[in-house]
């Protein structure tokens, strides 16, 4: 089996709170329906490193440069602080890079403007932290007021929803079975013992 790779973003103030689910969940093995599938390689402007908001020294496996579109599932981009200055416009390109052959991109808070200002919103329903912090785009009739909205490979969520954002990424590479997605979401909504029943369950079946 192939092991395909989903690229995410790292830059300096990084949101730290983010992207874990998602990096953990694709990462591990635990309840996947194809372990190996996929492993995660980080992506910087540079492979210089990298301090998120929370202070946390981080370094790119791959320059922006390098990255391979042929050969990857995805790209995930967390928010950042960069996303409002335009520092990281280079990764809205590689968005659409993305997007041009055919494969999905999910961003998070800061870096679903960074999505808009690329014209990735244009045509796809989407959201963010509030419609206002998109900017001036061609999208705004398709803004939904949701935590979350997956949409013709398209993923969006703002920052107070990462556990929303995780769930939809989960399901768009198909990582886990459509059962397992949902009781993996309950299980870390609710932290309950039946929620954790049910994700055992959903596997065994």
């Amino acid at each position: 089996m192939t092991t395909r790779t989903v690229y995410l973003g790292l830059y300096d103030q990084l949101a730290d709170w983010e992207y874990g689910h998602v990096a953990a969940q694709v990462s591990s093995q635990q309840f996947q329906q194809r372990p190996g599938r996929y492993e995660i390689r980080t992506v910087g402007l540079t492979t210089d490193p990298v301090r998120t908001i929370g202070g946390v020294r981080m370094l790119p496996d791959v320059a922006l440069q390098d990255v391979s579109v042929d050969d990857a599932a995805m790209l995930v981009l967390p928010g950042g602080e960069g996303w409002e200055t335009g520092d990281l416009a280079a990764f809205g390109k590689l968005a659409r890079r993305f997007r041009e052959a055919g494969k999905p991109v999910a961003a998070i808070c800061g870096a679903t403007a960074g999505l808009a200002a690329e014209g990735l919103l244009d045509d796809v329903a989407h959201t963010s932290n509030f419609l206002e912090g998109l900017g001036s785009y061609g999208g705004a009739a398709l803004y939904r007021d949701e935590r979350v909205v997956r949409d013709q490979g398209v993923i969006t969520a703002g920052g107070a929803s990462p556990l929303e954002f995780a769930r939809e990424v989960l399901a768009e590479l198909e990582v886990f079975s459509p059962a397992t997605v949902q009781a993996w979401y309950e299980l870390h909504r609710d932290d309950t013992a039946e929620a954790f029943g049910k994700l055992v369950a959903s596997v065994q079946d």
